[in-house]
C-alpha cells in the first residue's frame, strides 16, 4: 500500500535529553490517524517535525513517496500539509476574510489585494465549515468554538493533503463537535488523511481508523481502531491505570451559603440569573456555546457590569466592587482560555504563582522574598506541578495540564472561598485531569465552594453535586447530582 505520510525512526532531541525516540508511523489518504498521549509524551515535537517548525536529529520522513524533510511551516504548507493548532494563529484585530488569507492574500491585475475575490473563497471556506458568518466581521468578535473553525477553513484553504488537527474540539461545544466530526467524514472521502490529536479519547474511538500512542518520547502502543478501548488508552498513555478519574466525594455541601446570585441581569447577555452556592459545592454550569456561561463568569468576577440584580459573597454585597477587590474578599477565577489571560507566558513559574497573593508577603512595602518563595514551592508542589526543574523556569515551557497548575497554585495562595472555574480541564491529558480533578474535590472538602463550567458534560457529571443548565442567557433547569441524566440535560441545553 502506498502511503500519503510514512515516519522512519524519527529522533529529536534538547540540550541531550531525548524528546523522541525511534518514532515511526504511516498514514492512508482518505483516512485519520489518531495521536494520543500525556501532555510532555511527544506529540508537539512530533507534530513540530510535520510542520517544518523543528528538524530531526535523526529518521526519514516521506510525503506521497518523495522525501520530505520541510526547513519551515510555510514549506510545509507549500507541500500541503496544513496545521490546526490548538492554541490558533489568529489575528483578532483582522477580519474572518483577512486571517483566512494572511499571508498569501489574492491580487488583482494591479497588485493591489483583491477584496472582492477574497470575500468571495472566504464565504466558501466558511460555508465548507458551516460558519454562518459574515467574513468581514473581525475575528475578535467571534466566540472560541468559532475562532476554531476559521482555523480550520484556513488550513482548508490551503488545499493540503494532509491536515493535522491539534486538540480540535477543545472550544467547540457539543454541537459544534458533532458539525466538526460530520466535515472531517466529508474530508476523509474526498481523500484527504488527517492526524488527530485529542485528549478526549472517546471521539479519537470514534473518529480515527488508527491510533498511535506515545509515552516519554516513544510509541507504547498502535494498532487498528478496534484494538483498544479508553481503558486500553489511559493505560499506555500513562504507563499505568487509572483505576477511579473522578475522586469521590467523602463530605457533601454544608448548609451555608458562600455565594448568592440574585434575579441578574444584563440586557443581551444574561436575564433574571438566580441561585445559591454552598460551602463544600461543586456547582457545575452546562449549556452550548453563546448560552452565557463564561460572560455570566465574567459578570460575578466583575470584569464585566450587569444592569440589574445583587451578588453577595459570605454575606456581604459584592455588585459594586471591583475585581481586586472581589479578589480580596474570597473570590477566584480561573479563565477560560490560560495562555491569554490566566499566565504571563515568559514570566517564570514562581512570578505567576505568586501574582496574586503578592500583598499577603509584602511589609512596609517590602517582600518577604524567603517567605514567598517557601509558599510557592509549598503550593506548586501540593498541585504536582511537573515538567520543570525549578520554580525559576519560564511558564511557556511547561506542558498545557502543567499550566493549568501554575494557575490553580495562584489562586490556592490567595485561600479564596469561592472559585469560578472555566472549562479548568481544557487541552489537558487524562493524566492531569486526573490530578485537577483531585484538587477541586480537595477544595470542595475544605469548604470552599466550587463553580465549574465545562463544555464535556461527562466532567460535569463526574464531578459535581448539583448542575445548572443555561441557554441564551437565562437558566433553564436544575438537576440534583441524584437526577443527573445525559439526555435530559441536552435536551434542557438545547430547548
Amino acid at each position: 500500500m502506498n502511503h500519503l505520510l510514512e515516519c522512519s525512526q524519527l529522533e529529536k532531541g534538547f540540550s541531550g535529553v531525548a524528546v523522541l525516540r525511534g518514532v515511526s508511523l504511516s498514514l492512508s489518504a482518505g483516512k485519520v490517524l489518531g495521536l494520543v498521549g500525556e501532555n510532555g509524551a511527544g506529540k508537539s515535537t512530533l507534530m513540530n517535525l510535520l510542520g517544518g517548525v523543528l528538524q530531526p536529529d535523526g529518521g526519514a520522513m516521506r510525503l506521497a513517496d518523495e522525501a520530505y524533510a520541510p526547513k519551515s511551516p510555510a514549506e510545509a504548507t507549500r507541500c500541503g500539509v496544513a496545521f490546526v493548532h490548538q492554541e490558533l494563529n489568529l489575528f483578532s484585530n483582522l477580519s474572518i476574510a483577512e486571517n483566512l488569507f494572511v499571508p498569501a492574500f489574492p491580487k488583482n491585475a494591479f497588485g493591489f489585494i483583491d477584496r472582492a475575490a477574497m470575500r468571495r473563497r472566504a464565504t466558501e471556506l466558511l460555508q465548507a465549515v458551516e460558519l454562518e458568518v459574515a467574513p468581514d466581521r473581525l475575528l475578535e468578535s467571534l466566540a472560541p468554538g468559532e475562532r476554531q473553525l476559521v482555523e480550520i477553513a484556513k488550513a482548508l484553504g490551503q488545499n493540503a493533503r494532509l491536515m493535522i488537527l491539534d486538540e480540535p474540539t477543545s472550544s467547540l461545544t457539543s454541537r459544534e463537535s458533532e458539525r466538526l466530526f460530520a466535515l472531517i467524514e466529508r474530508l476523509r472521502a474526498q481523500g484527504l488523511g488527517m492526524i488527530y490529536i485529542s485528549h478526549v479519547l472517546s471521539d479519537v474511538l470514534r473518529l480515527c481508523d488508527d491510533i498511535v500512542v506515545l509515552r516519554d518520547g516513544a510509541i507504547a502502543g498502535s494498532g487498528a481502531r478496534a484494538e483498544f478501548t479508553t481503558e486500553r488508552l489511559i493505560t499506555l498513555m500513562v504507563g499505568r491505570e487509572l483505576q477511579q478519574l473522578y475522586p469521590i466525594r467523602k463530605q457533601a455541601p454544608r448548609d451555608e451559603t458562600v455565594l448568592q446570585v440574585e434575579s441578574l441581569s444584563q440586557p443581551g447577555v444574561i436575564e433574571s440569573i438566580s441561585f445559591n452556592l454552598q460551602r463544600g459545592e461543586v456547582l457545575g454550569l452546562a449549556g452550548l456555546m453563546g448560552a452565557g456561561r463564561t460572560e455570566l463568569a465574567r459578570i460575578l468576577f466583575g470584569l464585566d457590569s450587569f444592569a440589574t440584580g445583587s451578588l453577595t459573597l459570605n454575606g456581604e454585597s459584592i455588585g459594586a466592587l471591583a475585581p481586586r477587590e472581589r479578589v480580596q474578599r474570597g473570590l477566584a477565577f480561573l479563565t477560560e482560555d490560560r495562555r491569554a489571560e490566566g499566565l504571563l507566558m515568559d514570566a517564570t513559574i514562581a512570578d505567576n504563582a505568586a501574582l496574586v497573593a503578592l500583598p499577603q508577603f509584602a511589609r512596609n512595602a517590602l517582600i518577604e522574598s524567603e517567605r514567598l518563595a517557601a509558599a510557592v514551592s509549598a503550593m506548586t508542589n501540593s498541585v504536582q506541578v511537573r515538567g520543570a526543574t525549578s520554580n525559576a523556569q519560564a511558564v511557556r515551557k511547561l506542558s498545557g495540564g502543567n499550566q493549568q497548575k501554575v494557575v490553580l497554585a495562584k489562586w490556592l495562595l490567595q485561600k479564596p472561598s469561592v472559585f469560578i472555574l472555566d472549562e479548568p480541564t481544557r487541552g489537558v491529558d487524562v493524566g492531569a485531569r486526573a490530578e485537577i480533578y483531585r484538587i477541586i474535590n480537595e477544595l470542595a472538602e475544605s469548604g470552599a465552594g466550587v463553580l465549574m463550567i465545562s463544555s464535556e458534560l461527562e466532567e460535569l457529571i463526574g464531578m459535581c453535586d448539583r448542575m445548572l443548565v443555561l441557554r441564551r442567557g437565562e437558566l433553564t433547569a436544575s438537576f440534583a447530582r441524584a437526577e443527573f441524566d445525559r439526555e435530559q440535560i441536552l435536551r434542557a441545553a438545547l430547548g
